[in-house]
């Protein structure tokens, strides 16, 4: 070997310079990381340390723990919580499917129509079905005599509103996954003669286990989670959620509260760490030649899973229904007069109209800067260059909501931004924290809808663009942002229906001026106003349903004008 080629090979290896660009991508995506550090990651750290500490704030390690668990009614909270999340898991998992088959495997008329109506859980807050209960089975309505006996109160009542409230995110996971299918598995098992049972056990199940298994995680942490149907419904039947609300409302135990908090924050960061793991194995079912699988007539059977489409919806609507009928009857069961008495909400408990405009503003915020921080986090973790190891620790902060309750998330903005040290605690109690927790709970799921749309986009706009030496925020503004138009409104939509019926991660941070139409149902229910509860959880319906059609003409008109390239 020459010197020349020895001094060449023995020569450092020189990292090429960053870019203007890269370092001004990596400055603002250091920006919004310290929004997630600071709106999740430290109030999390906090409320941890809180959990072991006393009273005066002295450090007891495990001792506020081993009390936990060595007092019976609370830790039987927790199997009460598995056994409400288990039950409600197989039974609307079950439900899903069979809905979700009948969408995609029969001819029924209206599949649109139906599909619809199965998203009406996720436009209301989820305390209103247990109103709706409480009229139908309660000790005075109108059919409890179906119960024979049993009282609402209790297991029963939280499984039929936890199965309402959980049912359209299952139906929308199981829908994608059966979609997806290959004719042509079906035409070889019918051409073995294999029969109609085998084939679904063999060729449809497999097809679909991975969405199933997702669905039943993702049911799984929302009803052990849920706050409100639990707190309307669940009687003297304790579940952690409720254990929460009662530990720092009722009795001012801010330790204990911490140590439920972190309990229920066990089961939800593992089942979101096994779904990821269930993800992850998923490889694709169509290949380049795969048949699409159209389904085919049959009378019988479409008859079958029109009349089970049918009664799931009238299960939903008839919910609904009943709240309306409680919002508008002027004292049940005495006055059955039917009015607007319930809807002077200035003369209730609760924080009156103020409170329902408190929620739209705040719904609006949430959307319009949600939107803004969730889509340009996204771009910079998709389309940066270099910094693996800080794109990483991003992805990793905007994955952690997901498995937050907001209960816990709301707990531990208390200890964190009311510390007499931390100078950001002007914000508690006012619109601003509400925003900002309500952003950070539902960032996740905003997070990977932008990522999904930036996935669909070639790297070689970007290489264009620095080829001719334009900044990244240009072709930001003119390519990215007008493609992913569809996604951004999504996202926005999202956020807003999310803020408008959120109980749980608010609760523990409205203030005198800032309380919110959700908050207001709980907090009428709880002083016996149970009608005009219901009358504000059907504004918010209203609310969140208007602004639903809203956005889907306003995208319709947007895409015409900005999406033209799509269509030949």
């Amino acid at each position: 070997m020459s010197r020349a080629a020895a001094e060449v090979l023995s020569a450092p290896i020189v990292k090429p310079k960053a870019s203007r660009d890269d370092r001004m991508m990596r400055a603002f995506m250091g920006v919004i990381g310290v929004y997630l550090l600071v709106s999740l990651a430290l109030p999390l750290y906090v409320m941890l340390s809180k959990s072991l500490e006393d009273h005066d704030g002295a450090f007891v390690g495990i001792a506020n723990y081993i009390e936990y668990f060595s007092t019976p009614a609370l830790a039987y909270s927790i199997n009460n919580s598995l056994y409400i999340a288990t039950v409600t898991t197989v039974i609307t998992v079950v439900l899903a499917f069979t809905f979700a088959y009948a969408l995609t495997r029969s001819c029924i008329p209206f599949k649109g129509l139906f599909k619809s109506i199965t998203m009406i859980p996720i436009l209301v807050p989820s305390l209103l079905p247990g109103i709706a209960l409480v009229y139908l089975f309660g000790n005075q309505g109108l059919i409890t005599g179906l119960l024979m006996g049993n009282s609402i109160y209790g297991p029963i009542g939280i499984v039929i509103a936890e199965v309402f409230f959980t049912l359209p995110h299952a139906i929308i996971i199981i829908i994608t996954s059966l979609s997806i299918a290959d004719s042509r598995l079906y035409e070889a098992a019918i051409s073995l003669r294999a029969s109609k049972l085998r084939i679904f056990f063999t060729v449809t199940i497999p097809g679909c286990r991975y969405g199933l298994i997702s669905a039943a995680f993702v049911v799984f942490t929302l009803a052990i989670t849920d706050f409100g149907a639990p707190k309307v419904i669940g009687g003297d039947f304790n579940v952690l959620a409720t254990d929460i609300y009662k530990q720092v409302i009722g009795q001012q135990n801010f330790e204990m509260g911490a140590v439920v908090s972190v309990v229920l924050l066990i089961p939800a960061v593992l089942a979101f760490m096994v779904d990821r793991v269930v993800q992850r194995k998923q490889v694709a079912l169509l290949s380049a030649r795969a048949v699409p699988l159209e389904p085919q007539p049959k009378r019988g059977f479409d008859l079958v899973m029109l009349g089970y489409v049918v009664l799931v919806s009238i299960f939903l609507i008839g919910m609904l229904a009943v709240c309306q009928y409680a919002a508008l009857v002027k004292f049940y069961p005495y006055d059955l007069s039917l009015g607007l008495h319930n809807y002077r909400f200035d003369v209730m408990d609760g924080g009156g109209w103020d409170a329902y405009y408190n929620s739209i503003k705040m719904a609006l915020y949430t959307a319009f800067f949600g939107t803004i921080v969730v889509f340009s986090g996204a771009y910079l973790v998709e389309k940066g260059r270099g910094f693996r190891h800080g794109r990483a620790a991003f992805q990793f902060l905007a994955m952690m909501p997901m498995a937050v309750p907001g209960l816990v998330l709301g707990l531990a903005y208390i200890f964190f931004f009311n510390h007499p040290d931390n100078p950001l605690g002007f914000l508690y109690h006012t619109m601003a924290i509400l925003v900002i927790s309500t952003i950070t709970h539902f960032y996740t799921v905003s997070h990977l809808t932008a990522l999904t749309a930036l996935k669909q986009l070639d790297a070689e706009f970007e290489a264009v663009a620095s080829s001719l030496k334009q900044p990244f925020y240009k072709t930001f503004v003119r390519v990215t942002v007008p493609v992913c138009l569809p996604a951004i409104l999504d996202i926005s939509i999202y956020l807003f229906v999310n803020a408008m019926t959120t109980v749980s991660a608010v609760i523990f941070l409205y203030g005198p001026d800032t309380n919110l139409a959700s908050v207001a149902v709980l907090n009428m229910d709880d002083a016996g106003d149970i009608a005009p509860a219901a009358a504000m959880g059907m504004m918010i319906f209203y609310t969140a349903a208007g602004v639903r059609v809203l956005h889907y003409f306003g995208s319709r008109w947007l895409e015409r004008r900005t999406q033209a390239w799509r269509v030949r």
